[in-house]
């Protein structure tokens, strides 16, 4: 095969391989019958062996069993001989089910799953203009440039459909058909370019087992967030905090502190170091944009030693080269630091939803470095001020301080 027909296959089967040009590399489950039982079935049925004998030996019902020599054998000459390759081909291609598909054939359905995607119908019904993004067929454009923002999700709009259509059985579908009318080549019903509208915009799906990243060399097994203490779970007891980084233009970053308890926010000021963006990069150099190992060291150690001890428990972060000096750092501030598993951001949630309000101040796009340590500082005064759902309508800054208070108490009570 060339590799222009390749890569054609993978576009139409929208970017995975397409199953039935390598059969053997996803079998059946166990539930079906598998080649090497289709010729244990073949072998016993030519040695005379009935329907229910066959099925006792097989381990299977019998009516599987005469369902397979009535459906999957082979019929030239006007004869039922059963032969397992031949039945093996008619039960790949019988699972392939090509009939097709259900926004194909239903126009009210499509026309609904369509207006949604492409966000022209709002949800109390009046008409908007939806997304005008050009379809390249490739890369998506700047994130801030695409207006998806009235777009539905294809989860959204199935269990919408529950709430508009509740006794029009026909007018149910699943989100991964909706997928695969988008993406897959012949299932179509749906315009292309309407992935443009999708969270991600990707012209081809990203299977899942290519999501699964490999761990960094300095994370070792007892530093995994499953070996974080049970405490921290139910936010019962404080000072576990959760830390990332916000990535802006020309590599410039903020690093960010969430207390799980308090919600109480504390931005890392990382300003690029002279040199960056000038001259010729070194080798292994030193991390010139300010949010290396070293400098995310410092400015941690800085921050998070402000507060008292018993504020500094644990800290999650995701598997960054920016915490490479993670020992280091639980040397200088007496916090045990843990890490996410790869690609696992929801383990991390108070921060990932901490940093989405933080885009507020700080949009995608723009350079972060452009920000004094002043202005971060006003930036978590804010966010520390507003009132939080979570903490009963107080805000963060007086959550911490009814903590630091009853320290104190505790303290002068103790001497």
């Amino acid at each position: 095969m060339s590799q222009p027909v390749g890569a054609r296959w993978f576009r139409w089967s929208g970017g995975f391989a397409p199953s039935h040009l390598a059969p053997s590399s996803n079998p059946l489950s166990g539930r079906y019958l598998s080649f090497a039982e289709r010729e244990e079935i073949a072998l016993w049925r030519a040695q005379g062996l009935g329907v229910r004998d066959v099925a006792r030996r097989l381990g299977r019902a019998a009516s599987t069993v005469s369902r397979e020599l009535r459906r999957n054998a082979a019929t030239r000459g006007g004869n039922l001989d059963y032969r397992a390759t031949t039945a093996q081909w008619h039960a790949q291609r019988a699972a392939r089910r090509p009939r097709p598909a259900k926004l194909a054939t239903n126009l009210v359905l499509r026309t609904y799953v369509q207006n949604r995607l492409a966000g022209v119908v709002a949800p109390d019904g009046i008409a908007l203009p939806g997304p005008t993004v050009a379809w390249k067929g490739r890369r998506r454009g700047r994130r801030q440039h695409r207006r998806w923002g009235m777009a539905w999700s294809p989860q959204q709009i199935v269990e919408r459909l529950r709430l508009d259509y509740p006794s029009d059985a026909t007018m149910r579908i699943s989100y991964e058909a909706i997928y695969q009318a988008l993406y897959v080549q012949g299932r179509g019903a749906l315009r292309r370019e309407l992935t443009a509208c999708l969270r991600t915009g990707r012209a081809l799906r990203v299977p899942r087992a290519r999501t699964r990243g490999r761990g960094k060399a300095f994370v070792t097994p007892e530093i995994l967030i499953s070996k974080r203490p049970a405490e921290a779970a139910d936010r019962a007891v404080p000072g576990h905090w959760e830390g990332d980084l916000i990535l802006g233009l020309r590599s410039s970053a903020i690093g960010t502190l969430v207390e799980r308890t308090t919600r109480f926010t504390m931005l890392l000021h990382l300003p690029p170091m002279e040199g960056h963006s000038t001259g010729v990069r070194e080798k292994n150099g030193p991390a010139l944009a300010g949010h290396g190992a070293e400098a995310v060291r410092r400015a941690i150690t800085r921050t998070i030693t402000t507060l008292p001890e018993q504020l500094r428990r644990s800290l999650v972060w995701d598997q960054g080269s920016e915490m490479a000096e993670h020992a280091r750092l639980r040397i200088d501030t007496c916090l045990q630091v843990y890490f996410c598993d790869p690609r696992s951001p929801w383990q991390r949630g108070t921060n990932e939803n901490t940093n989405g309000l933080l885009r507020q101040y700080f949009p995608r796009g723009t350079d972060l470095g452009a920000h004094a340590e002043d202005d971060l500082a006003a930036v978590a005064a804010a966010l520390n001020g507003r009132p939080r759902k979570t903490l009963g309508w107080r805000t963060p800054a007086e959550a911490l301080d009814v903590l630091l208070q009853s320290m104190q108490a505790a303290v002068a009570t103790t001497s």
